[in-house]
């Protein structure tokens, strides 16, 4: 087996000591995935929040040696962030780490739901130095970033920083772009995988039993239960497409985006296939049309009229969840208990820690690169930082418990995750979770299987017109039918009709460009 392989095999191992190597002397922490828009300083702020153009990435605001960098970061657990407190937040960073660091902070908080389009526009206006991103992430991710030549080389200035010395060099080598290093990964459940969700409350009132749940249909009595309760969403896909999540078992969806999950690696042969022509992907768009058809899924979903906080209500019976060491997370984060079974097994893959991370803007100075550079690496190694940016201002957002554990207030204003700020290694774990935070991240992480494809990267630009085309295709066609938007009496016509407006658009030349791409890397 070739060097390239043997480094993408060793990954999983590699990983392990990650969350050791990133200790420091904090605490270990919490996590999974406060207002419209951001938090500028006031004079350096718009009427809606966003970064004002006398305060752009491609101006150096330094005050002395102090230089000041815009930091943008996505909004999952408040719809509409709060203006006045992410600015308050802002301040109390700025303050605390004046005497440690010669930088000071413009913080920006969007919400998810119009982060890329914000993001998008902001880049465009050379508004931002650092962001917040994911492979998953849609607009922004870390495949169009790099693509669009958005982001800053910073190779040369990780190597004895306290921020590449803060995580194993594992995750290093696995965020790589051609060889380069261009995100920093937030240590966290680097690994993939998948469980069903489902309201506790629900689970005790009907007796279900989870753990004889082994594939998605086993759940269909107990979404009639959830549809006799009167439930608006007894199955809640979020508006996602799952295909490419429920079916990693089968296949390694190496582009990390359910735009493009028409072609994947089949796990079996190690090669690549069109997967809306599987059995696979008939067998899952029948369910969720017989799903929806019987009243289990909502047209909300299909329509993308859901938001980000629906699982926060009442509403819905089941759900899914990306797994991770702990679980208890989601209690918090959805503020009601629910109840974990696992679907699929886990992997370490291409895209696997690079699940979240931040990146340089290519249009940054050199001055300004630096500056990120020295502020992640104070956020990832204190935890008192880490937690002030996570959660919020004590007193207000958050409190200590006697066990010097987080318990977030219900105020609502301020309110992030581990998962999109630090390393788990650092932030302070929630009022729920175990003191042993981090070992629990190191086991999760290296009982992980590492798939075949592992280390692997799609260029698309050779057919990046055709791509594009075809993730049109997708939204049309892919997005309903796995969202429970086609009668099922449809689907079998609609797949066909989907995969003749693919190959219109050009799915071929992608298809092809994949296979000699994915062979060659093989044979190196």
């Amino acid at each position: 087996m070739k060097i390239k392989k043997l480094m993408a095999l060793a990954l999983a191992g590699v990983m392990t000591t990650a969350a050791l190597t990133g200790c420091g002397g904090g605490n270990s922490a919490p996590a999974n995935e406060a207002s419209t828009d951001s938090a500028a300083a006031a004079d350096n702020t718009s009427s809606t929040g966003e970064t004002a153009a006398d305060n752009t990435g491609s101006t150096d605001q330094a005050s002395g040696d102090v230089v000041t960098i815009n930091l943008t970061r996505a909004s999952f657990n408040v719809a509409t962030p709060d203006t006045a407190q992410v600015q308050k937040v802002q301040d109390a960073i700025n303050e605390y780490i004046k005497d440690k660091i010669n930088v000071q902070i413009v913080m920006t908080d969007i919400g998810s739901g119009e982060y890329g389009d914000k993001v998008n526009l902001s880049l465009a206006n050379n508004e931002i130095n650092l962001l917040w991103t994911a492979s998953w992430q849609s607009a922004v991710g870390t495949n169009d970033l790099y693509a669009n030549n958005a982001v800053y080389d910073i190779t040369d200035l990780l190597p004895d920083t306290p921020l590449y010395k803060s995580m194993d060099e594992g995750q290093w080598e696995a965020s790589k772009y051609d060889g380069k290093n261009y995100f920093v990964p937030v240590y966290k459940d680097n690994v993939e995988g998948y469980d069903l969700m489902a309201r506790k409350e629900l689970v005790d009132k009907y007796g279900w039993d989870l753990s004889t749940v082994k594939t998605l249909a086993d759940i269909e009595p107990m979404l009639e239960d959830c549809k006799t309760e009167g439930l608006k969403y007894p199955y809640l896909t979020q508006k996602t497409a799952m295909f490419y999540r429920w079916y990693i078992d089968k296949f390694d969806f190496f582009t990390a985006d359910a735009t493009a999950n028409w072609v994947a690696v089949d796990r079996d042969s190690n090669s690549v296939v069109e997967t809306i022509l599987t059995d696979e992907y008939k067998e899952f768009c029948t369910l969720m049309a017989k799903w929806a058809d019987a009243g289990y899924i909502s047209e909300d979903d299909a329509t993308k009229t859901t938001t980000d906080t629906t699982t926060q209500s009442q509403d819905w019976g089941f759900s899914w969840w990306t797994d991770i060491p702990v679980n208890d997370e989601a209690n918090s984060r959805y503020n009601q208990d629910v109840v974990m079974q696992p679907i699929t097994d886990r992997y370490a893959h291409s895209t696997s820690a690079l699940g979240s991370c931040y990146a340089i803007t290519a249009n940054s100075t050199p001055e300004q690169a630096k500056a990120c550079i020295d502020f992640l690496g104070l956020l990832y190694t204190d935890s008192k930082l880490a937690d002030l940016y996570t959660f919020g201002i004590e007193g207000e957002d958050f409190n200590y418990d006697e066990n010097g554990h987080v318990k977030q207030t219900d105020a609502g204003k301020y309110n992030h995750s581990m998962w999109e700020s630090a390393s788990a290694t650092i932030v302070t774990p929630l009022y729920n979770e175990p003191d042993n935070k981090a070992d629990l991240y190191i086991d999760f992480n290296g009982s992980a299987k590492t798939s075949c494809a592992a280390g692997f990267r799609f260029n698309k630009e050779p057919v990046a017109a055709q791509f594009s085309a075809c993730q049109s295709v997708f939204e049309e066609y892919g997005f309903p039918l796995e969202n429970g938007g086609i009668p099922e009496s449809d689907v079998e016509s609609t797949i066909e009709a989907y995969y003749a407006a693919l190959n219109e658009a050009g799915f071929q030349d992608v298809y092809n460009e994949f296979v000699s791409q994915y062979d060659a890397w093989k044979a190196q």
